[in-house]
């Protein structure tokens, strides 16, 4: 399987369930390849613009933000500030700042999609 738009991404399975799970993962690996080079990441070449004549066109559905989640989980120390009374009040409380940060941060990229 390959991609017209990826020339760098191509990938085989023993079936089509794992040729699909394959090339999920190839652009994956080429979408972030490309994002921390810099590079351009091209629109989707349009379905009727495409040839099937040298195999099936399959439509891949694609989450970046599923895949890097999948992909790269390792934690990230931050450093932020905090009023002081905020800190004690959360401190008294038992707050665990790393987990409402992270929830945070989560509900605000979910939100901005």
């Amino acid at each position: 399987m390959s991609f017209p738009d990826f020339p760098e991404c191509f990938t085989e399975g023993s079936d089509i369930t794992q040729a699909y799970e394959m090339v999920v993962e190839a652009l994956g690996l080429a979408l972030v390849s490309r994002k921390e080079e810099n590079e351009e990441i091209p629109a989707s070449t349009e379905i009727d613009k495409l040839d099937s004549e040298d195999g099936t066109l399959v439509i891949v559905e694609f989450d970046m933000l599923e895949y890097q989640k999948k992909h790269n989980s390792r934690a990230v120390k931050k450093t932020l500030s905090i009023p002081e009374w905020l800190n004690e009040e959360a401190t008294a409380m038992g707050v665990n700042f790393s987990q409402v940060f992270r929830e945070a941060l989560i509900n605000k990229v979910n939100a901005g999609k």
